[in-house]
């Protein structure tokens, strides 16, 4: 056997084959040493470097480089850890939700409530939502709330109007005239209970108005698709009507922050600068925009185009912001005035939404669940405080939809189940709630009230429908 394996080793075909393997590895231990000698190399200049530098005069000031850096990259670790708990808590609320019928958005709201202080307490929801990260978080929502304000405003068709446009406006503005005198009613009740002191009546009075009359368009479609009725006649009018409704809300919204955030006399001046912005935005800017999406009418849509939209969407929020008003209404202006069917609009409301909607959006649910204080509601008063705002809320809303439902011949039936998905606030309602906390028009205690408040109306909407007869497709 010895014999074998000396044959073997003299084989000529094997030493060929084993010369390669030994270069081979003399080539790899020759490239690693070469490889240490440049770091030692590199190393030894460093540090003679640092011996000469050690020696140089610097200038006077604060050392702060390397603390700042490490709160940085903290920050950004933190940011992170947020948004990967809120989607992972959304995700899996919001399918829980649709299996029970209701929207998803519900489920990723109550994700951010959850793992905010009112549920875990402080020191564990520091944890996960540390006060610290709030203006990171805040800065990420905004963006996300643009963007998504943006998608609603390509979503609208004002061609939903031109059908039963005499019906959709009259519904759509009952809608919200008569919830928003209820919400001024009902500041007289709670203003004195929650406002703070420096914040007028009339700037509390007006936020309770808007805050009760919105409706949730996208959570609105969302039920409609899910039902089967997105194409039915009453679904068409719901749209409509939504769609009106939100156009009418969002600028008595902007209306409303010009004059909060305006000094004394300076109010006028905001109403007639959003005047003079909404009228430059429907004659000259809507009309500019149709003809240049024709010159991108195929996909993919190039780079310019792209960039332009950004850019454009960019110069209306600082517009907007300018003014007085909030950037997130210019967002939804210029959504609004590009045509809705062009390619342009449907590329990005398809390519832009998920990314808007999944990732961005949680960053916002988040900053609400921070700002969530259920542990400040304390005591029966507040309990009937929020029996009271949900009367007053659904009462308005409903109940101004239904007459004038009933008004323009809808039967008892129908103009039930429109006033019901009129009802529906969701997200839309947390952008308002958080916009007017951020004034401080809205106090911690009130903000949490009205956050229960736009969930439980959102949550009826479903129960309401199948109770008038309007059943529910299955969802996946």
């Amino acid at each position: 056997m010895s014999d074998s394996a000396s044959v073997s080793s003299d084989d000529p075909g094997l030493v060929p084959d084993q010369a390669r393997r030994g270069a081979a590895a003399w080539r790899s231990l020759r490239t690693l040493g070469i490889y240490g000698l440049l770091l030692v190399a590199a190393l030894l200049a460093f540090l003679a470097i640092r011996v000469y530098g050690e020696t140089l005069p610097s200038l006077p000031g604060a050392a702060t480089l390397a603390g700042g850096a490490l709160v940085h990259s903290d920050a950004l670790f933190r940011v992170l850890l947020a948004l990967a708990a809120v989607l992972l808590a959304g995700a899996v609320l919001g399918r829980l939700c649709r299996l029970i019928g209701q929207p998803p958005v519900i489920g990723e709201v109550i994700a951010g409530i959850l793992l905010g202080p009112s549920l875990l307490g402080p020191e564990i929801s520091g944890l996960i939502l540390p006060p610290a990260i709030a203006p990171q978080l805040n800065i990420v929502a905004q963006i996300g709330v643009i963007l998504y304000m943006f998608i609603i405003g390509l979503e609208l068709n004002g061609g939903l109007l031109k059908e039963r446009v005499h019906a959709a406006v009259t519904i759509s503005q009952a809608s919200i005239v008569v919830p928003f005198v209820m919400g001024a009613l009902l500041a007289l009740y709670l203003y004195p209970r929650y406002a703070t002191s420096g914040v007028p009546f009339t700037s509390f009075a007006l936020f309770m108005g808007v805050a009760v009359s919105i409706t949730a368009f996208p959570v609105l479609a969302r039920i409609l698709k899910d039902r089967g009725m997105e194409k039915t006649e009453l679904g068409t009018l719901a749209l409509g009507c939504a769609a009106a409704n939100d156009v009418t809300a969002w600028c008595l919204l902007a209306v409303i922050i010009g004059i909060v955030q305006a000094q004394v006399g300076a109010g006028l001046r905001v109403i007639a600068s959003t005047l003079i912005y909404a009228a430059v935005m429907l004659a000259l800017v809507r009309p500019l925009l149709r003809k240049l999406v024709k010159l991108w009418d195929s996909e993919p849509l190039p780079r310019a185009a792209t960039a332009f939209v950004f850019l454009a969407l960019a110069l209306s929020a600082l517009s907007a912001e300018a003014i007085g008003i909030h950037a997130l209404f210019g967002a939804f202006m210029l959504g609004a005035v590009l045509p809705h069917d062009s390619v342009l609009a449907r590329t990005f409301m398809r390519q832009l939404e998920p990314v808007v909607t999944v990732f961005l959006l949680p960053a916002f649910f988040a900053f609400t669940g921070m700002n969530t204080r259920f542990d400040l509601v304390s005591g029966y008063e507040s309990w009937i405080s929020l029996g009271v705002i949900l009367l007053v809320a659904t009462l308005g809303k409903f109940g101004g939809t239904y007459v004038a439902a009933r008004m323009s011949g809808l039967g008892q039936r129908d103009a039930g189940a429109l006033g019901a998905l009129m009802n529906t606030r969701g997200l839309v309602e947390l952008i308002v709630l958080n916009v007017g906390l951020q004034l401080g028009v809205i106090p911690p205690p009130l903000f949490a009230l009205m956050v229960a408040m736009a969930v439980l109306t959102t949550i009826s909407t479903a129960p309401m429908l199948k109770l008038l007869g309007f059943g529910q497709k299955a969802v996946g």
